[in-house]
């Protein structure tokens, strides 16, 4: 099974961690970035077609400003990224011109997937630079957006970048070769885990979180992004970037790294934008009958089951739905502001209509705007 996914895999994303390309102490790695454009090069020698999402801008600025620490404020986060960025992207450029690859600098933040209409839009734009032979550089707008800085997980985006162009793989390179049995560092007899059927609690268990100073994220965010792409049908293979010509050598069908294997069960792209691009702006708790009739019976959501409402929110915004004990198991578009919604708690349809007058809808969520998590 693994060697017939990553064999046929013909539209991967490959997401390229900070410390693979950059630290404190030296900024950018022209010479890391060249293998890696080398590698990317043989990939698509070999039929595939390649984007890249990388790490490594604000770590870039970091050097070019001096800075002795990782900065806390977010001003000089974005100023960073600002320096940092422009000197990533010509390092890229410079690095795939030598063989003869032309590249494009993509910047998101979460506003421009959160939009379905600007998803939408770039969607089309990766789709024509695909078609053109170009290669997209895909990074977080650190310079405007607040939330992506203070998460700083490209691996998140490069799961929303593999969902965006309906990818076949998602390739996370990072300094570790994949998942283990246990924590390596504590425990040495710990045992690589080449392929993993499905990303159970036990296997969240295991995922730790990086301490070093150039990679914001872990395996857990890693662990994270593999379990949003695979609701979506894409696999996701974490594997050492620091291994020169491993990552053609695995995807050729050779040992190495860790490979998630993703659902049967494809949420189409609507579901799917709703249930791991969009943020809930709210929450909604419901009774044992509503659950039952959502997870079991394909049901709406009605006003009758709902026991509590938390947040605000307006008619179309996203909302987690809650079970009896807290635990999220589905999130929607509402189609009530939570003012209005907290009048109609509990009510059934003919009791809304007496107490609180006509509404538009009658479900709360409707079953097409639902995702069972």
């Amino acid at each position: 099974m693994r060697d017939e996914l990553l064999k046929s895999a013909k539209r991967i994303v490959v997401k390229i961690g900070s410390s693979l390309i950059a630290s404190r102490a030296t900024g950018l790695r022209p010479e890391q970035i060249e293998r890696l454009a080398d590698e990317i090069a043989a990939l698509r020698a070999d039929g595939r077609e390649v984007l890249v999402v990388s790490s490594g801008a604000i770590v870039s600025g970091i050097k070019k400003l001096q800075l002795k620490e990782y900065p806390k404020s977010l001003p000089v986060k974005q100023a960073a990224a600002a320096v940092g960025q422009s000197r990533l992207m010509w390092a890229y450029e410079k690095a795939f011109e030598r063989l003869h690859i032309q590249v494009a600098q993509i910047l998101l933040t979460h506003q421009d997937l959160a939009d379905r209409r600007r998803f939408l839009n770039a969607r089309y734009t990766l789709t024509a630079l695909i078609g053109f032979g170009v290669l997209p550089i895909i990074n977080e707008n650190d310079t405007v957006a607040v939330e992506e800085i203070r998460v700083g997980d490209n691996d998140t985006l490069a799961a929303q970048v593999a969902h965006l162009v309906d990818a076949d793989l998602l390739v996370i390179l990072s300094d570790v070769d994949g998942m283990f049995t246990e924590d390596p560092r504590k425990n040495p007899a710990a045992t690589l885990i080449p392929l993993i059927p499905e990303i159970t609690e036990e296997i969240e268990r295991k995922a730790g979180m990086s301490s070093t100073f150039e990679g914001t994220g872990g395996m857990a965010t890693k662990v994270r992004a593999a379990k949003k792409v695979g609701e979506y049908g894409v696999a996701t293979l974490i594997v050492n970037g620091q291994q020169p010509g491993l990552l053609p050598q695995v995807l050729a069908g050779g040992s190495g790294g860790s490979l998630f294997v993703a659902k049967e069960r494809r949420l189409n792209s609507r579901k799917h934008w709703i249930a791991f691009t969009l943020r809930a702006r709210g929450q909604i708790r419901v009774d044992q009958g509503a659950v039952e009739a959502l997870t079991q019976r394909g049901k709406s959501l009605l006003a009758s089951g709902i026991v509590e409402i938390t947040g605000h929110f307006e008619a179309g915004d996203p909302v987690s739905c809650l079970d009896h004990d807290g635990k999220e198991f589905a999130k929607g578009l509402v189609n009530f502001p939570s003012e209005l919604l907290g009048r109609m708690k509990g009510l059934k349809t003919q009791d809304i209509q007496h107490q609180i007058g006509p509404q538009e809808y009658e479900e709360v969520i409707h079953r097409d705007n639902l995702v069972i998590l």
